[in-house]
Parts: structure tokens; C-alpha cells; sequence
């Protein structure tokens, strides 16, 4: 807000009365255009940097609203680079151009954590050469007040308001990563002013709204006086666009806006004169609107003072944020006939098509099954949708040491509960549901699940390897009565399964199945090892080698810890660049390097090695590479990727004398009931997107889940496949 005295809030803009004639300034509409909606223009990218692994871009652009050339700077984080985020516009004060808040406010940590957008708009129109635009702080240029001008000379050219509501917005979601309709407002001082106002005139339009300093009753003070005087002729008229006189005049609480946050210093030095907190509580109370002013000892006007609770507001605007786009999802709740039908079904034997492997290193045949129904502790499922796991295939080409047959492969699936057995108490008929090889019984007893150190629940263990159920006996069966083995305790390579109630992970319905089913191993395994196992901190350098669905993930979950050094290792160079759009900062090719062993080339770059190593590869090889490059003291390398049967680990002992540790992971050290739910919602929040991983999508046609899965283990094979996903159900 004003600093005439501060370099830092001046701005470079034409001087009127220095241009010859031909160059003066031609306003692209000699009058603010009728339509209420102004078109996009097209964008022209001046500046882009990088920060906390997104990208500040500085952007201009012709402006119908404002009848020039308008400026902002909008934050991108990660997340846009996998695909549309919800945005926070944040607006800026008295004097202050975009840049003010996209350099001073501090927001990039959180927005990036949260994968939100931030656009910081300009604050007012520049170089219009409107008579006295430019002859006080406080009018005019740097101070459009986010109002729309009726009065002359300002009425062609100082039109935030619509520009602000209408025409920026329309622009960022047709040209940015924006998710469309998902957006909130917040801003300082006179942006402060302008987030309120706009959010209480635009209450459907907004997710949430909250405000730094903000004059709270400019029709009551005198910048809100001079304001409103000349852009609308009459001082009086600013109630309009006053926050204290919207909410009295509403005479109501906005549902919208279950509380509205505000910062103030209570060493502001425009306090008592111009910002007047105190009179926006008092309405508020009286329509039962909560509002939180949070007062602060020392506190100044400053972007000191600003960048201090950004990250709050930042997590305030996120949290309101996801609630608007879980509410805005389409809500897939089972159907009451559906549930019908389910309920014909319910204790009957279920005929229906599967994959089945009759034997190691064949394609699967599709066949007509039977399901037998629950048993207690048990539950049968409609599988929806069906990943690709590595770990299929390596028991389909026969190297898994388990591995039985004939059997229904698959364990990363989402699905909806037919029906439940006996004492099945967790579910029921309709829910939606994750199955996890790895379960979760809760049990006083198990102390597994009752200690913090392991995720390995022993429950089913010993059934669940010999491929029958916790009785001992199969749910499968071919039509002549031959025994089928289930798989991992899951077996969803089949239009309808049975698995223990203590294996399934029941999910928010609005999550789309096709993509809740990459929760069931891979991409939750990644990041567990990240997160649960190793704990990896901000700041650790980090080598992953392998960079199917799982390395990824670890690159993604590194990134997000604050990683500040990721080194991916993968023989396909191609897979390089979804790795970097990830966080990945260094990419090596093992066969670039000769003869030269990967985990010297990694030494060398790191000195002493890398803090955290992953093995996303099942290669004992890599294995050791990966150990032998961890830092000499205390490096960690874990071990995730499953070896084929026989294989044996190796290394020297001293590696280990030396500070290095060797640990490794199942399903990435989550809980799985309790896990899995809470990962659904943090990819439904848009604080963990997904959406990269699957790179083909198959449709079973005609029945045929075989032929859909076939295809979906040749695409793996491809090698340019991350998660191929069957949809058996729509």
C-alpha cells in the first residue's frame, strides 16, 4: 500500500505528454464494452521463473474492460503440469503492481504444497492518460479501487471490477491450467477491500474469501471517500461497494462463506484512520456472520507483515476450495436399482466372466466363472475398474515363488460392495471400496496393527499365500465345479471377486474408480516408502532408479517432502520427461556412462552419495547400485521393487559397517483401511493428482475381460505404458 517513498512499489509506464502524436495512447474501445462478459485475448508471456518446483509467469494482455493493456502474474505450481487447479486471486493495494505480492507475499511454499494457482492481478489500468490518473497515490493509476467507473474522465478505462470478476477470469481458465469455476479471492488493504466486496456481491462465484488489512467501510474513511467521489461521481455511492454496508444491507449470513479470515497488525499505521476492522465485526454480529479477525502485536502494513500468515490463508483457501470441488463432483453413489439388484443376488452363486491364468507364461482365457457368495468376515464385489500391475505379470510369466494356478490375477481395482457376509460390519452393499493385498484387521491382539513400526497385519497371511480364502477354501469355481486360486487376496481380474472384509479400504463414492484403483498398490507403495518408511526431509537429495508407476511416484512424493535434489536412473530416456514435470532435477542413463558402475557416476555427482536410494526395479543388481550410492554415514536405501524367485541380495559388508542402512517396504508402510481412505481424499483435494499415471485406458467389450487385460499387459510391456486401466463397468 503507499510507499511513495519505495522504489519497490513504482512502476515503468508511458508519460502522456512526452509522446508524439502517432505514438500516443489509442484505447482499444472508446467506451467500456456492453457485454457482460468480455472475450479472452490472447496473452503475451513477458517473464517466467521457477520456484518450490512451479513456475511464476508475468503475462499482458488487451483488455476489453479497461480498453488497454493489462498485466498480471500468476504462480503455477507443480501440480498444473499434471493437470487444472483451482485458483486464489489475490488482490493487491494502494500503489502496488502485480509484482508486489508475487515477490514479497511468501505465497509459493504453500500454493505448491497445496497445488493451488495464485493470480495477481495489476491494481489498476496503466498509461490510459486519463486527466489526473497519475497526480496522487490514492486515485488513479495503482488505485482502481475494483470498482467499475460511471463518472467521466475514469468511466472508459477504470473498470476493475468487471475486469477482475469477468474478464481475467475467463482468461486464465481458457489459456492456464485453471479448474474451471473453482476459485476464491483474497487480497491487502485496498485489495482487501476489493476480495470482501467482490465475494459478498458474488457470493456463488467464490469458494472462499478472506483479506489482509483490508479497509473494511471505505464509504466511511477517507481513501474510500476520494475513491468513490471520482470514479462514481458521488461518495455516497461507494455503499455499493462497501463490505460493512453489504453484509448490514443483506440483513443475512452468507452460507457461502462459513467464516471469512482476516489478519490484522495492530501497529498498522492506517488502522484508526482508514481500515476500521472493528466496524465490519459489528456487522457481522449482527447477521450472525462469522468472521475471524485475527489481531496481531507489532504488527504493520507491510509485506512483513503479509507474508507472515500467507500460508495460512493459502491452507484456509485450499481447505474451501477442495469442499467446492468434492460438492462440485459428480456424485456416483450407487443407484437404488442397482442396489436392487444386488439384493436378488445377495447369498446366490454369481456367474460371470474372468480372466483367468490357467498356467505360468500363457495369455489369460476368458471365462464364465462362479462366485460363491461371502462367507463370514468376507464381502463380494463388482470390480469397476482394474490397473495393471508389474507384479501381475511377474506372476504370469512365472516368477513368482507363490505363484499357483489356475488362478484370477489382479489386486489394483476399485469397486462396489454386492453383499457381505456374516459380522462384516465395516461395509455394506453399495460402498465403495478399495481391495488391498495388504490388510488391516485391527484387531486387540495384533500387535501389528497395534504398533506405529509396520503396516504387515499376519491375519490372512498364511490363506492368503496359498491362494484360498481365511477358511481355506476357494469362491471361485469353473462351471463343472474345478477350484480356482485367488490372488494376493484379491483377485479383481474377475467381473465380481470375494476378499476379506479386512482387506478393503472403503473410499468417498465421488472419487472416480478408475483412478481410486491406483491406490491399491503401485502409486501408494511409491509414496508410502517415501513418506512412511524412509521419512524423507526437505532438503535430502534423493536417487530413484526406475521410473515406472512406482519410481514416479517416489519422485512425486520426494518432490512434495522438499526434496531439493532428485536423481532419476532409467534405461529409457523417454520416461525422462514426465520425471523432470514431477521434480525429477537430474536424469542419467546408465549406458551413457560405459563400463563405469551407476553408483560411482552417482558418488561423483553427490560427493559423498545421496541421502535416501529407491529400487523401483525387482533387479538385485540395481539393488546393490542403489545401496552403494547412499551417503557414506547415514544414507538409506530402500528396497521396493520384488525380486524374481531365487534371487539373493549382495553387497559388501562394509557398506553397511559405514553408516549405511538397508530397509524395504510393502504397500509403502500404510495401513491400508485406515491409509488408503485419506490418500482418496488428498487426490480428490487436488493436493495429490494421479491423473499421469494412467497412460491407456481399455474398455472390456462384449465380456471379454481377457482380451481388455491382454491388451493392458501388452501396453505395460510396451514400455512406454505407466498404468494401463480396464474399465469392466460404467
Amino acid at each position: 500500500d503507499p510507499k511513495p517513498w519505495s522504489a519497490t512499489t513504482s512502476t515503468s509506464r508511458p508519460s502522456c505528454h512526452v509522446r508524439p502524436v502517432e505514438a500516443q495512447y489509442t484505447p482499444l474501445y472508446s467506451l467500456r464494452s456492453p457485454h457482460p462478459n468480455p472475450a479472452p485475448s490472447p496473452m503475451e508471456l513477458k517473464s517466467s521463473n521457477k520456484a518450490f518446483g512451479g513456475e511464476l509467469r508475468k503475462y499482458t494482455h488487451a483488455s476489453e474492460a479497461t480498453g488497454g493493456t493489462m498485466t498480471f502474474s500468476v504462480y503455477l505450481p507443480p501440480a498444473a503440469a499434471l493437470g487444472p487447479c483451482p485458483v486464489i486471486y489475490y488482490l493487491s493495494g494502494l500503489t502496488c503492481t502485480d509484482d508486489n505480492a508475487a515477490q514479497k507475499g511468501g505465497a509459493f511454499k504453500a500454493c505448491a504444497e497445496a497445488g493451488v494457482m495464485m493470480v495477481f492481478p495489476d491494481t489498476s489500468p496503466r498509461g490510459a492518460c486519463v486527466a489526473g490518473e497519475d497526480e496522487s497515490y490514492d486515485l488513479g493509476t495503482g488505485a482502481g479501487f475494483y470498482v467499475d467507473a460511471t463518472a467521466a474522465p475514469w468511466s472508459d478505462h477504470y473498470n476493475m471490477y468487471t475486469y477482475i470478476t469477468k474478464e481475467l477470469p475467463a482468461l486464465v481458465e481458457a489459456s492456464l491450467p485453471a479448474a474451471p469455476g473453482l476459485k476464491s479471492i483474497t487480497g491487502h488493504s485496498m485489495g482487501g477491500h476489493g476480495a470482501l466486496t467482490i465475494a459478498f456481491k458474488n457470493p456463488d462465484a467464490y469458494a472462499a474469501v478472506s483479506a489482509f488489512a483490508p479497509i473494511c467501510n471505505p464509504s466511511a474513511v477517507p481513501w474510500g471517500h476520494k475513491a468513490f467521489a471520482a470514479y462514481l461521481g458521488d461518495a455516497a455511492a461507494g455503499k455499493a461497494h462497501d463490505a460493512t454496508e453489504l453484509l448490514a444491507a443483506r440483513g443475512a449470513a452468507f452460507a457461502q462463506f462459513p467464516d471469512i479470515l482476516i489478519d490484522q497488525g495492530m501497529d498498522d499505521q492506517f488502522l484508526a484512520e482508514q481500515l476500521k476492522p472493528e466496524a465490519l465485526e459489528a456487522a457481522a454480529k449482527k447477521v450472525g456472520q462469522k468472521v475471524t479477525v485475527r489481531r496481531h502485536a507489532g504488527g504493520d502494513h507491510s509485506y512483513f507483515f503479509i507474508s507472515s500468515y500467507m500460508e495460512d490463508h493459502v491452507k484456509f483457501h485450499a481447505k474451501a476450495l477442495a469442499a467446492a470441488a468434492a460438492a462440485a463432483t459428480v456424485d456416483v453413489t450407487v443407484d437404488p436399482a442397482t442396489l436392487a439388484e444386488f439384493a436378488k443376488t445377495a447369498g446366490k452363486p454369481i456367474q460371470c466372466k474372468a480372466a483367468v491364468a490357467w498356467a505360468a507364461n500363457k495369455p489369460l482365457s476368458n471365462e464364465t466363472i462362479i462366485v460363491a457368495p461371502p462367507q463370514a468376515g468376507e464381502i463380494r464385489v463388482k470390480v469397476m475398474s482394474n490397473a495393471m500391475c508389474h507384479t501381475d505379470i511377474y506372476t504370469l510369466d512365472g516368477h513368482d515363488p507363490e505363484g499357483l494356478f489356475p488362478c484370477i490375477l489382479g489386486h489394483e481395482a476399485g469397486a462396489v460392495v454386492e453383499s457381505v457376509g456374516a459380522g462384516v460390519t465395516s461395509v455394506a452393499p453399495g460402498d465403495h471400496v478399495v481391495p488391498c493385498y495388504t490388510p488391516q484387521c485391527n484387531g486387540p491382539s495384533c500387535i501389528f496393527c497395534a504398533s506405529p513400526k509396520t503396516n504387515l497385519c499376519p491375519a490372512i497371511r498364511s490363506t492368503q499365500g496359498a491362494g484360498v480364502m481365511p477358511d481355506g477354501t476357494s469362491r471361485f469355481s469353473t462351471l463343472d465345479g474345478k477350484p480356482i486360486f485367488h490372488f494376493m487376496g484379491c483377485s479383481t481380474f474377475s467381473e465380481y471377486t470375494v476378499i476379506a472384509e479386512i482387506s478393503a479400504a472403503k473410499i468417498n463414492p465421488r472419487m472416480p474408480l478408475n483412478k481410486a484403483c491406483l491406490f491399491g498398490c503401485g502409486v501408494a507403495t511409491g509414496l508410502g516408502a517415501v513418506w512412511n518408511t524412509c521419512k524423507v526431509e526437505a532438503g535430502s537429495s534423493v536417487a530413484v532408479f526406475g521410473l515406472g508407476a512406482v519410481g514416479l511416484a517416489v519422485v512425486q512424493a520426494a518432490k512434495m517432502a522438499g526434496a531439493s535434489r532428485i536423481i532419476c536412473i532409467d534405461l529409457n530416456k523417454d520416461k525422462f520427461t514426465i520425471a523432470t514435470q514431477l521434480g525429477c532435477t537430474d536424469c542419467v542413463c546408465p549406458t551413457d556412462h560405459g563400463k563405469t558402475p551407476i553408483q560411482e557416476v552417482i558418488v561423483g555427482m553427490t560427493k559423498w552419495g545421496v541421502d535416501y536410494s529407491f529400487d523401483c526395479t525387482g533387479n538385485v543388481e540395481v539393488m546393490r547400485s542403489a545401496l552403494e550410492c547412499a551417503h557414506r554415514g547415514w544414507g538409506e536405501s530402500c528396497v521396493i521393487g520384488v525380486a524374481a524367485a531365487g534371487k539373493v541380495l549382495s553387497t559388501r559388508p562394509f557398506q553397511l559397517v559405514t553408516g549405511r542402512v538397508w530397509k524395504g517396504t510393502a504397500f509403502g508402510g500404510w495401513k491400508s483401511r485406515s491409509a488408503v481412505p485419506q490418500l482418496v481424499e488428498r487426490s480428490m483435494a487436488g493436493e495429490l493428482p494421479v491423473d499421469h499415471y494412467v497412460t491407456h485406458s481399455i474398455d472390456v467389450e462384449g465380456g471379454d475381460v481377457a482380451a481388455a487385460t491382454n491388451a493392458a499387459i501388452h501396453a505395460l510391456h510396451g514400455g512406454d505404458c505407466l498404468r494401463a486401466v480396464v474399465t469392466y463397468a460404467k
